[in-house]
Protein backbone atom coordinates (compact mmCIF):
# COMPACT_ATOMS: atom_id res chain seq x y z
CA UNK A 1 0.00 0.00 0.00
CA UNK A 2 2.71 2.42 0.78
CA UNK A 3 4.40 1.70 -2.65
CA UNK A 4 1.58 2.69 -4.35
CA UNK A 5 1.10 6.19 -2.46
CA UNK A 6 4.39 6.80 -2.78
CA UNK A 7 4.21 5.72 -6.76
CA UNK A 8 0.93 8.21 -6.80
CA UNK A 9 3.02 11.11 -4.91
CA UNK A 10 5.55 10.95 -7.56
CA UNK A 11 3.74 10.70 -10.53
CA UNK A 12 0.96 13.57 -9.60
CA UNK A 13 4.29 15.70 -9.20
CA UNK A 14 5.65 14.68 -12.41
CA UNK A 15 1.95 15.76 -13.92
CA UNK A 16 1.60 19.33 -12.22
CA UNK A 17 5.42 19.97 -13.46
CA UNK A 18 4.51 18.76 -16.75
CA UNK A 19 1.31 20.73 -17.13
CA UNK A 20 2.44 24.10 -15.98
CA UNK A 21 5.36 23.73 -17.85
CA UNK A 22 8.24 23.21 -15.38
CA UNK A 23 9.48 19.64 -15.90
CA UNK A 24 12.96 20.97 -15.09
CA UNK A 25 12.23 21.33 -11.43
CA UNK A 26 11.27 17.92 -11.46
CA UNK A 27 14.56 16.42 -12.82
CA UNK A 28 16.43 19.20 -10.85
CA UNK A 29 14.72 18.34 -7.53
CA UNK A 30 15.51 14.51 -8.31
CA UNK A 31 19.34 15.19 -8.89
CA UNK A 32 19.49 17.02 -5.88
CA UNK A 33 17.50 14.72 -3.64
CA UNK A 34 19.94 11.38 -4.79
CA UNK A 35 22.93 13.77 -3.83
CA UNK A 36 21.67 14.70 -0.42
CA UNK A 37 20.29 11.28 0.38
CA UNK A 38 24.11 10.12 -0.20
CA UNK A 39 25.87 12.51 1.99
CA UNK A 40 22.74 11.88 4.64
CA UNK A 41 23.52 8.15 4.58
CA UNK A 42 27.47 8.34 5.27
CA UNK A 43 27.24 10.80 7.91
CA UNK A 44 24.70 8.71 9.59
CA UNK A 45 27.00 5.74 8.71
CA UNK A 46 29.20 7.15 10.72
CA UNK A 47 27.61 8.23 13.54
CA UNK A 48 25.87 5.40 14.17
CA UNK A 49 28.71 3.33 13.48
CA UNK A 50 30.41 5.39 16.15
CA UNK A 51 27.48 5.29 19.13
CA UNK A 52 26.72 0.91 17.98
CA UNK A 53 30.76 0.93 18.70
CA UNK A 54 30.06 2.69 22.14
CA UNK A 55 27.52 0.42 22.97
CA UNK A 56 29.62 -2.36 22.25
CA UNK A 57 32.42 -1.58 24.88
CA UNK A 58 29.61 -0.71 27.25
CA UNK A 59 28.42 -4.48 26.57
CA UNK A 60 32.25 -5.85 26.75
CA UNK A 61 32.64 -4.49 29.92
CA UNK A 62 29.25 -5.91 31.99
CA UNK A 63 27.30 -2.25 31.65
CA UNK A 64 24.29 -3.66 29.60
CA UNK A 65 24.67 -7.24 32.27
CA UNK A 66 24.88 -4.95 34.90
CA UNK A 67 22.18 -3.28 33.54
CA UNK A 68 20.22 -6.47 33.39
CA UNK A 69 21.28 -7.33 37.04
CA UNK A 70 19.05 -4.25 37.98
CA UNK A 71 15.89 -5.01 35.96
CA UNK A 72 15.99 -8.66 36.67
CA UNK A 73 13.41 -7.75 40.00
CA UNK A 74 10.75 -5.63 37.28
CA UNK A 75 11.13 -8.63 34.91
CA UNK A 76 10.31 -11.17 37.71
CA UNK A 77 7.08 -8.77 38.83
CA UNK A 78 6.08 -8.26 35.26
CA UNK A 79 6.35 -12.07 34.32
CA UNK A 80 5.33 -13.98 37.33
CA UNK A 81 4.27 -16.53 35.01
CA UNK A 82 7.87 -17.31 34.03
CA UNK A 83 10.31 -19.22 35.94
CA UNK A 84 13.05 -17.67 37.13
CA UNK A 85 15.89 -19.27 35.81
CA UNK A 86 14.34 -20.00 32.44
CA UNK A 87 16.23 -18.80 29.28
CA UNK A 88 12.98 -16.35 27.76
CA UNK A 89 14.24 -13.97 31.55
CA UNK A 90 17.28 -13.03 30.27
CA UNK A 91 16.58 -13.25 26.66
CA UNK A 92 14.27 -10.21 28.00
CA UNK A 93 16.34 -8.66 30.19
CA UNK A 94 19.00 -8.06 27.53
CA UNK A 95 16.76 -7.04 25.06
CA UNK A 96 14.98 -4.19 27.35
CA UNK A 97 18.73 -3.70 28.14
CA UNK A 98 19.49 -2.78 24.84
CA UNK A 99 16.35 -0.83 23.84
CA UNK A 100 17.15 1.22 27.41
CA UNK A 101 20.87 2.22 25.11
CA UNK A 102 19.07 2.50 22.10
CA UNK A 103 20.35 0.20 20.25
CA UNK A 104 17.52 -1.24 18.21
CA UNK A 105 19.65 -3.25 15.70
CA UNK A 106 20.86 -5.55 18.72
CA UNK A 107 17.71 -5.45 20.57
CA UNK A 108 15.68 -7.47 17.73
CA UNK A 109 17.56 -10.70 17.92
CA UNK A 110 17.18 -10.77 21.68
CA UNK A 111 13.57 -9.82 21.27
CA UNK A 112 12.75 -12.43 18.55
CA UNK A 113 14.97 -15.38 21.02
CA UNK A 114 12.84 -14.13 23.78
CA UNK A 115 9.33 -14.57 21.98
CA UNK A 116 11.35 -18.17 20.87
CA UNK A 117 11.55 -18.92 24.73
CA UNK A 118 8.44 -17.84 25.35
CA UNK A 119 6.92 -19.45 22.96
CA UNK A 120 8.25 -22.91 24.30
CA UNK A 121 6.49 -22.39 28.08
CA UNK A 122 3.24 -21.54 25.29
CA UNK A 123 0.76 -24.53 25.27
CA UNK A 124 -1.38 -23.00 22.62
CA UNK A 125 1.03 -22.61 19.25
CA UNK A 126 -1.56 -20.67 17.38
CA UNK A 127 -2.09 -18.03 20.58
CA UNK A 128 -0.03 -15.52 21.83
CA UNK A 129 0.42 -15.97 25.96
CA UNK A 130 -0.34 -13.44 28.32
CA UNK A 131 3.70 -13.55 28.78
CA UNK A 132 4.83 -13.14 25.22
CA UNK A 133 1.80 -10.26 25.46
CA UNK A 134 3.57 -7.94 28.03
CA UNK A 135 6.94 -8.73 26.25
CA UNK A 136 5.68 -7.15 23.25
CA UNK A 137 4.26 -4.46 24.79
CA UNK A 138 7.37 -3.69 26.94
CA UNK A 139 9.24 -4.17 23.69
CA UNK A 140 7.60 -1.81 21.84
CA UNK A 141 7.31 0.72 24.39
CA UNK A 142 10.75 0.75 25.81
CA UNK A 143 12.09 3.42 28.04
CA UNK A 144 15.58 4.62 26.17
CA UNK A 145 17.92 6.72 27.76
CA UNK A 146 20.24 7.08 24.81
CA UNK A 147 18.38 7.75 21.15
CA UNK A 148 21.13 6.42 19.17
CA UNK A 149 19.34 6.10 15.70
CA UNK A 150 17.74 10.03 16.51
CA UNK A 151 20.69 11.19 17.65
CA UNK A 152 22.78 10.18 14.42
CA UNK A 153 19.89 11.20 12.28
CA UNK A 154 19.76 14.78 13.72
CA UNK A 155 23.63 15.14 13.12
CA UNK A 156 23.64 13.67 9.74
CA UNK A 157 21.11 16.44 9.12
CA UNK A 158 23.37 18.90 10.20
CA UNK A 159 21.33 19.67 14.01
CA UNK A 160 23.38 22.22 15.79
CA UNK A 161 22.62 19.91 19.13
CA UNK A 162 21.83 16.56 17.66
CA UNK A 163 21.68 14.99 21.93
CA UNK A 164 19.14 18.25 23.18
CA UNK A 165 16.53 15.45 22.60
CA UNK A 166 17.86 12.75 24.85
CA UNK A 167 15.31 14.37 28.08
CA UNK A 168 12.41 14.77 25.93
CA UNK A 169 13.12 11.21 24.94
CA UNK A 170 13.18 9.66 28.42
CA UNK A 171 9.85 11.61 29.07
CA UNK A 172 8.51 10.52 26.05
CA UNK A 173 9.08 6.42 26.08
CA UNK A 174 8.38 6.93 29.85
CA UNK A 175 5.02 7.71 29.71
CA UNK A 176 4.53 5.09 26.58
CA UNK A 177 5.59 2.26 28.52
CA UNK A 178 3.59 3.54 31.39
CA UNK A 179 0.46 3.51 28.94
CA UNK A 180 1.25 0.16 27.61
CA UNK A 181 1.93 -1.66 31.12
CA UNK A 182 -1.20 -0.06 32.08
CA UNK A 183 -3.58 -1.22 29.15
CA UNK A 184 -1.68 -4.93 29.39
CA UNK A 185 -2.88 -5.13 32.77
CA UNK A 186 -6.19 -3.79 31.88
CA UNK A 187 -6.38 -6.10 29.21
CA UNK A 188 -5.22 -8.71 30.93
CA UNK A 189 -7.88 -8.45 33.86
CA UNK A 190 -10.82 -8.84 31.06
CA UNK A 191 -9.02 -11.89 29.55
CA UNK A 192 -9.33 -12.97 33.26
CA UNK A 193 -12.89 -12.03 34.21
CA UNK A 194 -14.16 -13.22 30.27
CA UNK A 195 -12.65 -16.70 30.99
CA UNK A 196 -9.35 -16.85 29.08
CA UNK A 197 -8.18 -16.29 25.94
CA UNK A 198 -5.00 -14.56 24.57
CA UNK A 199 -5.32 -10.29 24.47
CA UNK A 200 -2.97 -10.31 21.32
CA UNK A 201 -5.37 -12.47 18.89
Amino acid sequence: MLNIIWLLLILGGVLVAGLSGQVEVVTDAAMTSARLAVEFVLGYMGIITFWVGLMKVAEESGLVRSLAGLMRPVVGLLFPSLPRDHPAVGAILMNLSANLLGVGSAATPLGLKAMEELQKLNDDRETASDAMCTFLALNTSSVTLIPVSVIGIRAAAGSADPAEIVGTTIFATSCSTLVALSLDYLFRRLGQRRGGGSRCS
